[in-house]
């Protein structure tokens, strides 16, 4: 493994959730395109490795498999763009090696991707789920073969061979289709990834509805794409925490589920406190963990979140009393 690989693999490693070095050229964590497993927060299936002059990434949940340069596109494009320029400068580029030359001012064309996949509507099966959920089923898409359909546009998977139906929630940014979330239809088997989120444009925010919400209006930030459907003038991050403020938005509340003994939760809810932002911190009354199923119970959530919405001090005081770890 080369100095600059090493470099970057030492940066990106702090945004890697449980890193750790296995042995000499081999890295494990958690996933980030999967999230690996959402029963045990413990598992690590994500593998950074050595193969030849070459660094790869390989999820060994979702199946995922790419360079290291692209694994970093799809962590941060600004640091992907630091590790091209230092490969190049370094000579690391061609056909021996799976670093892209930088791209200085030419921009190529760029072309619409489109679904083309019926609506969920259309298939029993995630019809009657998402409409048992209370959401509409005319907003979503449904895949017969998730990783068939996702190497058709983008090779991500090295073998469909254990290929699955997936809801496909797509993601837009400029009325342009950058990529997709698929959530498993086998809802009974605690091997299957939740959730799988896939970028067509590794430029574009990993963020669900952001061309619907009024900029001029506060915004409501939740976790997953079909919370943020049930609350007025709302988006969702499909991935970690991102600077909302590069795509326009400055007057937003961070919304998280309600998971006072989830260590990741608590403190990502820390730090965004920590920023100085707003943020919805859950009354002690309501014990379900996500707005989907508080609004299965019969709660009106938007009252909920607009009466616990705090910042600053007192947001400190009530995440104390709120957080079980």
């Amino acid at each position: 493994m080369d100095h600059i690989d090493s470099k970057f693999i030492g940066i990106v490693s702090s945004r890697l959730e449980k890193f750790k070095r296995v042995k000499n050229n081999l890295f494990n964590f958690r996933c980030p395109i999967c999230g690996d497993s959402q029963k045990n927060k413990n598992k690590t299936r994500g593998y950074l490795y050595n193969v030849k002059a070459n660094t790869n990434f390989k999820c060994h949940n979702c199946g995922a498999s790419m360079s290291f340069s692209n694994f970093l596109k799809h962590v941060d494009t600004n640091l992907h763009k630091q590790y091209s320029m230092e490969k190049f400068k370094e000579g690391y580029t061609g056909r021996s090696f799976v670093v892209d030359e930088p791209k200085f001012h030419f921009e190529p064309p760029k072309f619409k991707q489109s679904l083309n996949l019926p609506k969920a509507s259309e298939n029993p099966e995630s019809c009657g789920y998402l409409t048992a959920r209370k959401l509409d089923p005319n907003k979503f898409y449904w895949a017969k073969n998730f990783k068939q359909f996702v190497n058709s546009k983008k090779q991500t998977f090295d073998s469909t061979k254990y290929d699955e139906p997936r809801i496909i929630i797509p993601l837009y940014y400029q009325k342009n289709l950058i990529g997709i979330q698929g959530r498993s239809l086998k809802f009974a088997d605690p091997k299957s990834v939740k959730y799988i989120t896939v970028m067509f444009n590794d430029n574009a925010p990993k963020i669900y509805g952001l061309d619907e919400v009024q900029k001029d209006q506060t915004i409501y930030i939740t976790e997953g794409p079909f919370d943020s459907t049930f609350i007025r003038n709302a988006i969702a991050m499909c991935g970690a925490d991102l600077d909302v403020t590069s795509w326009g938005i400055s007057d937003c509340v961070w919304i998280y589920d309600n998971e006072p003994r989830n260590r990741e939760i608590v403190n990502r809810i820390s730090k965004t406190i920590d920023r100085g932002e707003k943020i919805v911190i859950w009354p002690s009354h309501i014990q379900e963990k996500d707005i989907n199923d508080m609004v299965m119970c019969g709660l009106d959530v938007q009252s909920v979140i607009e009466s616990n919405t705090y910042s600053g001090l007192e947001a400190k005081l009530k995440f104390t009393t709120w957080k079980k770890i």
